[in-house]
């Protein structure tokens, strides 16, 4: 199984955001958290820096929508060209149809579980799905630490994914360093999400390397 490592630039230096990320061109994805201070109490990105990342960005973008009436905003993010736009369950009335509008466009469609949020309901509906991120932290800011009783939530997504024959991107993003990394990969996860870690690094790609090296290893 592949693995993916995805900085967030939520802790990356915002007023020289062009270099930063390419400090990060050996990342598989980068990561940008959209929050918009109602669904999380953190303001960050819109639609006008998104597109303006993505004009700068060696990478690809995996935009994550912690924002509220996704139904409404989620398709605009998808119409800017975000390779990747995952919105969460608990701020959509319909997520099977907003993945669908997503995929539509062209991108490819997530949805996000807080730490609080089962994943039984949605187990059944992975197939509408390209990646499930499951929140190893509250969403809202970087610099959190990682809360090992959401990895029953990814060992359920393994199972499921791998009786259906699917290939869905399994998520984790928060408090992932060298060694939390290594215990959401046992639990299933194939794409990592990593701030702090990454951009609090004297070498930032070498800490990719280093966090795409511990991943592998433990992955199944």
């Amino acid at each position: 199984m592949p693995v993916r490592i995805n900085p967030s630039i939520l802790t990356a230096d915002f007023a020289n955001l062009a270099s930063e990320v390419h400090r990060i061109a050996n990342s598989d994805l980068i990561h940008v958290d959209v929050m918009d201070n109602h669904f999380v109490p953190n303001l960050t990105f819109g639609p006008r820096m998104v597109e303006s990342l993505q004009a700068v960005s060696p990478k690809p973008l995996d935009v994550h929508l912690m924002i509220d009436d996704v139904d409404r905003w989620a398709p605009d993010y998808a119409e800017l060209g975000a390779y990747s736009v995952t919105f969460h369950a608990e701020a959509t009335k319909d997520a099977v149809t907003l993945a669908r509008r997503i995929r539509d466009i062209g991108s490819r469609a997530g949805i996000a579980l807080k730490p609080g949020t089962p994943v039984d309901p949605y187990l059944d509906l992975l197939a509408e799905f390209d990646q499930v991120l499951v929140m190893t932290v509250e969403p809202g800011f970087g610099g959190q630490s990682f809360m090992e009783s959401t990895m029953p939530k990814l060992r359920a997504l393994r199972t499921a994914t791998r009786a259906a024959g699917l290939d869905i991107w399994l998520q984790v993003d928060g408090g992932i360093n060298e060694q939390t990394i290594v215990t959401a990969a046992e639990a299933g996860a194939n794409t990592f999400v990593a701030g702090s870690s990454v951009f609090n690094a004297t070498d930032p790609a070498a800490q990719i390397e280093l966090l795409r090296a511990a991943a592998e290893a433990h992955s199944h």
